[in-house]
């Protein structure tokens, strides 16, 4: 039995797109699963559009995927080059032989006559394909233009009636008439290869077995099965993945929120997430499982299961995801996670050190339940760092305002003017000689000691909060963290302005 290889083929004209990448990513676990060969092969005869950056790009972003890879154009292999851009010689070469053997032929016509051609079947109910008006120019002709300088393109010359038959993996058996399909373009007139016949070219040479992608390349296949056929070539087996698309049945775009995996992995969204959802666009274990690693993934992955119903993309499953992938990780790896985001909003020193790490690994620990992507964490550190009473909501400010509130605050502050720091065992300890002082008890103790230390009248509780104060305030940050002191403090100054 033959080894399965399989093999993504972007073009790098643009960041990867959670479409392809889904594409990438079932054609790895197929591959893994059969223990096979993934093969990266990057398409970038677009010479107008294809960008070196977005080459780059795109290797980034399947690494930082989980998506490793045994051939490419960055480690080689047997069947390279991995690039269309290395390998045009190749194609001149099965062009010449279709040339030779009256299977393809030069084609003259301009734009702007297969232009009025299209636009004339058109408006005569007719399917927009070539008259094949070139193809009766003998061969002696043909060539002679050529050699004057003329430009012309190379078309594959296909039976007039028939029709081309194959069995797709997922949708089954499909049928396409000859007569809409017409004579396809093999090489563009500047010499180029068209997509349809570089690509069977390089599968039939890197001895692809299975052809996992998206359906939008279904009316390609018979096409490309025409090329096999013309080059005496078997083709590989067929598998078209459905469309990914937005909740409201639109094809996935900008305006549904992030679509590329470069966007996701800004906004936080862990690789293990983004990895474990996208299997799960188009397919669904047996167990009917939901949070799985890549490796439980591989295991259970089967195509026979792949649906033909368009995937919705849920970007709210996604979230549930990540948190639950969030979950699974270590205090330590969380903080790992979480630093660049950190970084980036200007909270930390330029040096942690160990009592950082360790005091990050408890703050992390605190926040980040219910936050669905890591980019809104920052925010929420804001608790610690930002100590600003004039931004109070009015709820807030009308506690703080009440009769009984200064009297409390003002007690609080005697009780710890001498303490360097406390626990929240002795913070309690010291809120009921509070109380026993000032006769104030219930939510009108409680509720302005709330609202003094952190502004706010609900979210992370005290007993977690102020130990993180205490022990925060004693580190260098680039920003200053209060003690529970300093906010009684502040809080006092700024009732009596």
């Amino acid at each position: 039995m033959r080894q399965v290889r399989v093999r993504f083929a972007p073009s790098p004209t643009g960041y990867l797109h959670v479409g392809n990448a889904r594409t990438a990513l079932f054609n790895w676990l197929f591959a893994r699963q059969k223990r096979g060969a993934f093969i990266l092969r990057v398409e970038d005869t677009d010479v107008e559009r294809s960008r070196q950056e977005y080459y780059l790009r795109l290797m980034d972003d399947l690494r930082w995927l989980g998506l490793d890879w045994d051939e490419g154009p960055d480690i080689g292999g047997d069947y390279g080059p991995y690039r269309q851009s290395e390998r045009l010689e190749i194609y001149r070469l099965y062009t010449q032989q279709l040339l030779e053997a009256g299977r393809a032929y030069y084609c003259f016509c301009s734009p702007e006559e297969l232009e009025q051609a299209r636009r004339e079947a058109l408006a005569a109910g007719r399917m927009p394909i070539y008259s094949g008006k070139c193809r009766h120019l003998s061969p002696e002709e043909a060539a002679a233009r050529v050699a004057r300088g003329e430009k012309a393109a190379v078309r594959l010359k296909t039976p007039d009636k028939g029709e081309v038959i194959f069995n797709d993996l997922v949708h089954g058996e499909l049928h396409f008439q000859l007569e809409v399909i017409g004579d396809p373009i093999l090489v563009r007139s500047n010499g180029l290869p068209a997509y349809n016949y570089a690509v069977v070219i390089d599968d039939h040479l890197m001895e692809i077995t299975h052809v996992i992608r998206g359906e939008d390349h279904i009316s390609n296949t018979p096409r490309q099965i025409l090329t096999y056929q013309a080059l005496g070539w078997e083709p590989p087996q067929f598998a078209h993945l459905s469309m990914v698309m937005g909740e409201d049945n639109t094809r996935l775009s900008k305006r549904h929120g992030a679509t590329s995996v470069d966007q996701f992995a800004q906004e936080g969204i862990l690789p293990e997430a983004l990895f474990n959802y996208l299997a799960f666009l188009g397919w669904s274990p047996p167990e009917g499982q939901e949070v799985l690693s890549r490796e439980e993934l591989v295991e259970l992955f089967n195509l026979s299961r792949v649906s033909r119903s368009a995937a919705i993309f849920d970007y709210q499953k996604l979230y549930w995801l990540n948190r639950q992938h969030l979950k699974r990780l270590t205090p330590g790896e969380k903080v790992t996670r979480v630093l660049p985001f950190l970084q980036k909003a200007g909270f930390l020193p330029e040096k942690l050190t160990r009592e950082h790490h360790l005091w990050l690994e408890k703050a992390v620990e605190a926040l980040i339940e219910g936050v669905n992507k890591l980019n809104e964490l920052p925010e929420k550190f804001n608790l610690f760092f930002e100590f600003d009473l004039s931004k109070m909501e009015e709820s807030a400010r009308r506690i703080l305002q009440a009769e009984s509130a200064r009297t409390v605050l003002e007690a609080l502050a005697e009780e710890l003017a001498n303490r360097s720091a406390v626990s929240f065992e002795e913070f309690s300890d010291i809120a009921r000689e509070v109380r026993q002082k000032t006769g104030v008890k219930g939510k009108e103790l409680f509720h302005p000691i709330r609202v003094a230390l952190t502004g706010q009248t609900s979210g992370l509780e005290l007993d977690k909060f102020i130990p993180l104060i205490e022990e925060g305030a004693r580190l260098t940050w680039r920003q200053p963290l209060l003690s529970a002191r300093e906010r009684i403090v502040r809080t006092l100054q700024w009732l009596t302005q």
